[in-house]
């Protein structure tokens, strides 16, 4: 029992560490706080990991009315974040350009009192992926508060290790420097993309094996034989 809620806790962490990617964050952190005062910085920092960890398990909590109230089936979400994850994945590998961010947006940015929720906790570490991901793993369990324990825990894991590294950042951008961050995107990219795959092949195994898919098929053999 308590090597299976490991296994679930230590499942969503390594699932998610990727897709929240704070070393990538670190950078965009860096530069929209570096007027902040050092009090100020860490305590966006910390904030961002709070609110990331909230909505993330609100959406655990949450994600089989969510389900239910779209009439989205399992093999239907798992298909669907297994592509934005592969697609996040796959950003990450092979980085587009980045567009030219005008003054205007760069100035508002750098003038916000509070960057905590958005843009650091929502989208970048608490995005499409990590919600697609989070109510997938939630619809995969059977109901159980110790199993939504583990997940949440695992949530936790990942919003504390995002809060190190940002508390962190400018030394670890310094460490690692401009090669260090692209070799680290892209090693987090290829791990994405295979999360992403495995969804994809998971939910259309799922798919084809449900009784709505087969029935119209045996019939159709039935009829043949």
């Amino acid at each position: 029992m308590i090597i299976d809620w490991l296994t679930i806790a230590l499942g969503t962490f390594v699932s998610l560490l990727p897709i929240a990617n704070p070393f990538s964050t670190a950078v965009v952190f860096l530069a929209i706080t570096k007027r902040f005062s050092r009090a100020k910085r860490e305590q966006q920092a910390r904030m961002a990991c709070v609110y990331m960890a909230a909505v993330l398990i609100v959406f655990l909590v949450a994600g089989a009315l969510i389900m239910r109230f779209f009439g989205i089936s399992l093999p239907g979400l798992r298909i669907a974040g297994g592509l934005i994850v592969a697609r996040i994945g796959f950003g990450m590998l092979a980085p587009e350009a980045a567009e030219e961010v005008s003054d205007e947006a760069k100035d508002e940015a750098l003038h916000m009192r509070d960057v905590a929720f958005t843009p650091l906790a929502v989208p970048m570490l608490s995005g499409p992926g990590s919600i697609a991901v989070t109510i997938g793993m939630a619809a995969d369990l059977q109901v159980g508060g110790g199993e939504y324990a583990a997940i949440g825990v695992g949530i936790v894991l990942v919003a504390a290790v995002s809060w190190l590294v940002l508390r962190s950042a400018r030394s670890i951008v310094h460490f690692l420097g401009v090669t260090g961050m692209n070799a680290l995107s892209r090693i987090m990219g290829f791990l994405l993309t295979c999360v992403g795959v495995q969804f994809i092949v998971d939910g259309i195994r799922d798919a084809i094996s449900q009784e709505a898919f087969l029935r119209p098929i045996l019939e159709l053999v039935r009829s043949l034989s």
